[in-house]
């Protein structure tokens, strides 16, 4: 018996890396008994007879993407074509704040914006550092600065990229290791998304760190949280809240919240309050998955 880490899923087949090697194998049938599904990045038993045996237990697993024990994220947000939306950068933030996931902000085809759409984002991107994320973002996205601050920044971790249909992810992917050679797609000008050119999740071997190019995504829903765990996703949200004048606050209606004053003060992000409160709505107003 051997253990390894799922490298790749595809078509029933699981081939896993061990020993600088890659073993093909198919799942047991017990593993649809127990309802289990083996994903990407699990670490799992199996024989050198090609059966894939147990999964090892999860530190977490992702939903969209669906890779596990990931160690950090990469966000990859195009800053046009498509167009910028902070919701739906900070709804895959809520989504990885949920699964423990540290992320990392990469801000891509910063290159096509003018001088003042530029100094626009560049104050978004403050805003987000000063919540704590660590932000790439450059006038010249490839730099080697840039990509020499990533890769140091990944190695000998297992890192999902994620992000919008058409961000960038591949293409940043091209940047770091030439030789992968992955197919990128150019934006739909009728529909204003991206074209899919990566269809399934598979770890690729990035200067030192197992890299999972994902399949990626026009929107985001995934709120298995309660109302009274989003308020602790907000990194910013929960360091304030012990200055709020009552335990458990959600900032909303509640007097002597010291999120709300925060944000009157300019000092909270105005787009980030806001896609709280529509993200409580969400969470109270969804329906049970049964």
């Amino acid at each position: 018996m051997k253990t390894g880490i799922i490298q790749q899923s595809l078509s029933g087949f699981y081939d896993i890396l061990a020993d600088d090697k890659v073993y093909r194998t198919r799942a047991r049938g017990n593993f649809r008994k127990k309802g289990q599904k083996p994903l990407v990045g699990d670490r799992v038993e199996f024989s050198e007879e090609g059966y894939l045996l147990k999964i090892l237990p999860r530190k977490n697993a992702l939903v969209r993407p669906l890779v596990a024990n990931v160690d950090v994220a990469v966000v990859v947000t195009a800053v046009t074509e498509p167009e910028f939306s902070a919701n739906l950068l900070d709804r895959q933030l809520v989504a990885l704040a949920w699964q423990g996931v540290p992320a990392l902000l990469y801000f891509s085809k910063t290159d096509l914006l003018t001088p003042e759409k530029y100094a626009t984002v560049a104050k978004v991107a403050t805003g987000y550092r000063e919540v704590g994320y660590q932000v790439w973002l450059d006038p010249q996205p490839f730099a080697s600065t840039t990509l020499a601050q990533l890769t140091a920044e990944l190695k000998g971790k297992v890192v999902t990229m994620m992000g919008q249909t058409g961000a960038g992810k591949s293409t940043l992917l091209n940047h770091l290791v030439p030789s992968l050679n992955l197919k990128t797609g150019e934006i739909s000008k009728a529909l204003k998304r991206g074209r899919h050119t990566t269809r399934t999740v598979s770890l690729l071997s990035v200067n030192g760190a197992l890299v999972a190019d994902t399949p990626g995504f026009s929107s985001y829903e995934d709120f298995p949280m309660t109302i009274d765990d989003l308020p602790n996703l907000f990194y910013e949200f929960k360091a304030l809240a012990p200055q709020c004048k009552f335990r458990g606050c959600r900032h909303l209606k509640e007097p002597g919240c010291a999120v709300k004053s925060a944000l009157e003060d300019g000092k909270i992000m105005q787009s980030r309050y806001d896609d709280y409160c529509q993200f409580h709505d969400l969470i109270i107003n969804q329906k049970p998955n049964y």
